[in-house]
C-alpha cells in the first residue's frame, strides 16, 4: 500500500528528502491499510522542537465505534533531533516548505517521505509539462518502430 502526492513534484522543486515515522491510532492504521488516506493537501510544520503533519486526511474506520479518530487532525512525525534542526533551519531561514511526498508501510510501520521543497513559478510548471509531453512523444515514436 503506497500513497503518492503526485502534485508535489509538479508544484515544487524537491531539495532534500527525509523518511519519518508517524504517530497513529489503531483505527487510523486500519483505515490506511484499506487505502482510505490522502496526503495531497497536507504539509509539515515545526512546533516546539517537534514536527507535525497537518491536513492529512485519513477516513473514519467503519468498524471503529467510539474509538474512532478525527479525520484531519494534526499528527506528530518521528524524526531524529538533528534532522528536526536541519528541517527547522531550512524552513525558517530559507523560506522552504515541508511537503509529504509519499506514504508507505515498511516493516509493518507506516512511514512518510518528507521533502524540503522550493515552490515553482508558472513558467517552471510550463517547462515540466513540456518535458513530459516530449518524453511521451519519444516513447510513442519508439513503440512505432
Amino acid at each position: 500500500m503506497e500513497i503518492l502526492n503526485k502534485r508535489a513534484k509538479f508544484d515544487y522543486f524537491i531539495e532534500e528528502e527525509y523518511e519519518a515515522g508517524i504517530e497513529l491510532t489503531g483505527t487510523e492504521v486500519k483505515s490506511i491499510r484499506e487505502g482510505k488516506c490522502n496526503i495531497k493537501d497536507s504539509y509539515g510544520i515545526v512546533r516546539n522542537g517537534e514536527v507535525f503533519l497537518l491536513n492529512m486526511y485519513i477516513a473514519e474506520y467503519k468498524e471503529g465505534n467510539i474509538f474512532n479518530h478525527e479525520e484531519s487532525r494534526s499528527r506528530k512525525l518521528l524524526l531524529h533531533k538533528k534532522e528536526i534542526k536541519k528541517i527547522n533551519d531550512a524552513i525558517t531561514l530559507n523560506g522552504l516548505t515541508l511537503v509529504p511526498l509519499k506514504g508507505y508501510f515498511k516493516n509493518n510501520k507506516f512511514k512518510i517521505l518528507l521533502g524540503i521543497c522550493r515552490g515553482k513559478k508558472n513558467y517552471d510548471k510550463r517547462e515540466t509539462i513540456k518535458e513530459r509531453d516530449i518524453n511521451r512523444e519519444v516513447k510513442k515514436n519508439l513503440k512505432n518502430y
